[in-house]
């Protein structure tokens, strides 16, 4: 642990807030999350916006607020699981369909397909930014990859990045480290790219 950071442990939390982490079977935690994103089950307008609910309630221990919020939302719980257990189904029909072939087929879209038409949605990208800034315009080399940038607008390091990276879960917390250029694919195959960042 590095010198800036210190750990709590779920006994040290029980003490605080009275509470006792629930047990799952293995993977089924990551699963149900996956589900949720794509039900969106607990979404706010589901389940109400608990950073405010939580600074409104007045109990700061954890059965008191657990009865708390489910007076204020008698029916979040029940709505969100079967919004995600609906999604389950769904996901279930989806496993029968997945075979070696499959898998294989989406390694390599992944691998080969989208890191070659990724980087030339980048040098696309960086043409027109050049077109329109007047500036030299570059992809990035490995070295400056490795520091997190995509290409280079004059001196300054940009990150490209599809739309979908601004909600992506595995990515909230990531800090960028340059003015982001932010992509989306339309219906027709084209491609519109925000570049407000840049000015």
């Amino acid at each position: 642990m590095a010198k800036n950071e210190f750990k709590i442990t779920r006994k040290e939390l029980s003490k605080v807030a009275n509470y006792q982490p629930k047990p799952f079977p293995k993977y089924s935690a990551s699963i149900i999350n996956l589900l949720n994103r794509w039900a969106r089950g607990t979404a706010s307008k589901v389940v109400g916006q608990m950073s405010d609910l939580s600074q409104e309630c007045p109990y700061k221990d954890y059965d008191k607020w657990k009865e708390w919020y489910l007076k204020k939302h008698p029916n979040a719980i029940e709505n969100a699981t079967k919004l995600i257990l609906s999604k389950l189904k769904d996901v279930a029909k989806a496993f029968e369909e997945i075979d070696e072939k499959i898998v294989k087929l989406w390694v390599e879209d992944l691998v080969i397909d989208k890191s070659f038409w990724g980087l030339k949605i980048q040098e696309a990208i960086l043409l027109k930014l050049e077109e329109i800034t007047k500036k030299k315009c570059r992809l990035a080399n490995a070295k400056e990859e490795r520091k997190g940038f995509d290409g280079f607008v004059g001196d300054a390091p940009i990150q490209i990045k599809p739309s979908t990276y601004k909600t992506a879960s595995n990515v909230k917390t990531e800090k960028l480290r340059a003015k982001t250029i932010y992509y989306e694919k339309n219906k027709d195959g084209d491609f519109i790219v925000d570049y407000s960042e840049l000015e």
